[in-house]
């Protein structure tokens, strides 16, 4: 019996031993390549460090003032509702192509394929492809004359009015295949009986969508659109590679990355970091909080 009591306890011993073996190094990358930077990124947002001198000063919350107080760091705010509102026509697409091809239709997996392919494209590539999309006399412009739409045609990406509509626009293009997967995931799942049913009772595509579909993927349309704020106020490759900021087009992390790196002010773009990450941090406990009231 006492054998068998200090085998175990070797067996145990072992066990404790090769776990905290294996975690050690993976622990040791995560803090130093994670979570030591957040450190380091919180305490030089209350400096005015900028990024390669090794003396700084503190300054207290001044950079957090000056985010919300000057008009000049505050505008990016403005600019992430262009984006905001860019979401919910590129969920309603989403939903609508996905409900209609939830239904017999012929090459719907042809058409699955096509809606869906954006998302695969890297960014940039997306970028330099609306680059030519908005150039003056470029694909736009081409297909509004050829339509005869001709004198409409503007500086896309030029005019500070609508360049943000623009790059909202290409975002739409972008993204809309993810979330009509997800929709198309969540219709597919609800089971053909139901259909039958309602088909029995007369009802029409509209009020199945209206009464069955629409209540089925409640959740997942929270969700979207609780991202959608985190995404909205995180753009940031598509405008910067078309762009880079230009003509009122700067968006929170755009003007986070110039701050640090080309204006030298590493401490008020740690700040800015800060308030992202908060952000970030608010939104997905409004999901969670959201998910739990639901349940």
């Amino acid at each position: 019996m006492k054998y068998l009591k200090i085998s175990n306890w070797g067996y145990s011993a072992q066990r404790i031993f090769i776990i905290c073996a294996f975690s050690i190094i993976p622990l040791a990358l995560l803090f130093t390549f994670a979570y030591l930077p957040v450190i380091n990124m919180f305490k030089y947002s209350f400096t005015d460090w900028n990024g390669y001198s090794k003396r700084f000063d503190y300054v207290g919350i001044e950079n957090y003032t000056r985010i919300f107080s000057d008009p000049e760091y505050f505008k990016v705010f403005i600019v992430s509702l262009y984006y905001f509102v860019a979401t919910f026509v590129q969920m309603g697409l989403a939903l609508y192509f996905a409900t209609i091809l939830s239904f017999k239709i012929r090459g719907k997996n042809f058409f699955k394929g096509i809606l869906f392919f954006p998302y695969l494209l890297n960014g940039v590539a997306i970028g330099f492809i609306f680059l030519f999309f908005f150039k003056p006399d470029g694909t736009l412009d081409t297909l509004m004359q050829a339509v005869g739409l001709g004198q409409y045609t503007q500086l896309w990406l030029g005019n500070p009015n609508i360049i943000n509509v623009s790059l909202a626009g290409a975002s739409v293009w972008r993204y809309m295949g993810f979330n009509f997967i997800i929709f198309l995931g969540a219709i597919s799942s609800i089971q053909k009986d139901v259909y039958e049913a309602s088909d029995i009772d007369g009802a029409n595509r509209w009020q199945q969508f209206r009464h069955i579909i629409l209540p089925s993927i409640t959740r997942i349309l929270q969700l979207n659109l609780i991202l959608a704020i985190s995404g909205a106020i995180s753009a940031f490759d598509i405008p910067y590679i078309m762009t880079d900021g230009s003509n009122g087009s700067e968006t929170f992390v755009i003007q986070t990355v110039h701050l640090a790196f080309k204006y030298g002010k590493l401490g008020l773009a740690s700040a800015m970091a800060v308030v992202l990450l908060f952000i970030v941090i608010l939104v997905t406990l409004v999901q969670r909080v959201t998910m739990k009231g639901e349940e």
